[in-house]
C-alpha cells in the first residue's frame, strides 16, 4: 500500500508536482534522519544527510527503478551518505547530548527519564561498534527492514545480511553488559 503510494508520489513529481515531493519529504524525513543518527551518532550530521539525500533524490529521480519499493531506494541513498561522511572524517565523533526520543503522551516523567537513559545506553552501545554492525542493527530494528529489504538496501546477499546481523547482535549484548558491570 505504501509503496503504490510512493509510486504515485514519485510519477506526480516527474511530472513536476512539486507537493508531491513535499510529501515525499514529510513522509521519510524522520526515519531517513533517524538512520543517518544512529550510524553517524551526531545530531548535526544526521540532519545534514538527512538534507543532502532529499537533495540526491530531486537529482537523481530519474536513476530510481519503480521495481523496487522507494524507501529502500532513498534508504540506500541515507546509509551511502552516512558511510562517506565517516569515511571523509576518518573519525568516530562522540554521542551528541540531545537523543531524538518519540516521547508518548500518555507517558509520566518518569518514564520518559528511563526511555531516554536506555536510549543513550544503546546509543553508546552502538557507537562502540564498527560502522557495518551499526548499519545492520539500525537497518532491522529501529527501521524494521525485512532480510530482503536490508540485503538490496546494503547490496549483499540475505545469507549475508543475517550473518552480520547475528554478529551484531551478539557484539551488541557484549557491550552492554560490559556498559552494566562497569556502571556498578
Amino acid at each position: 500500500m505504501i509503496n503504490d503510494e510512493d509510486q504515485a508520489l514519485v510519477r506526480r513529481f516527474r511530472d513536476g508536482d512539486r507537493d508531491a515531493f513535499a510529501e515525499l519529504v514529510v513522509r521519510y524525513q524522520r526515519p531517513i534522519y533517524n538512520a543517518a543518527y544512529r550510524v553517524l551518532g551526531n545530531a548535526e550530521d544526521a540532519s545534514e544527510i538527512t538534507q543532502g539525500v532529499f537533495l540526491k533524490v530531486t537529482e537523481r529521480l530519474n536513476d530510481y527503478d519503480p521495481r523496487f519499493k522507494f524507501f529502500s531506494w532513498i534508504y540506500r541513498i541515507s546509509i551511502n551518505e552516512s558511510l562517506n561522511l565517516l569515511r571523509r572524517n576518518r573519525r568516530e565523533q562522540q554521542l551528541d547530548d540531545k537523543i531524538d526520543l518519540p516521547e508518548s503522551e500518555y507517558a509520566g516523567p518518569e518514564a520518559r527519564m528511563v526511555a531516554k537513559q536506555q536510549s543513550a545506553r544503546v546509543q553508546t552501545a552502538l557507537m562502540e561498534m564498527t560502522v557495518e554492525h551499526r548499519v545492520v542493527l539500525t537497518l532491522r530494528h529501529f527501521s524494521e527492514c525485512s532480510y530482503s529489504e536490508m540485503g538490496h538496501i546494503l547490496e549483499l546477499d540475505e545469507k549475508t545480511v543475517k550473518s552480520r546481523l547475528f554478529e551484531a547482535r551478539q557484539r551488541l549484548r557484549g557491550i552492554l553488559q560490559h556498559l552494566d558491570t562497569t556502571k556498578k
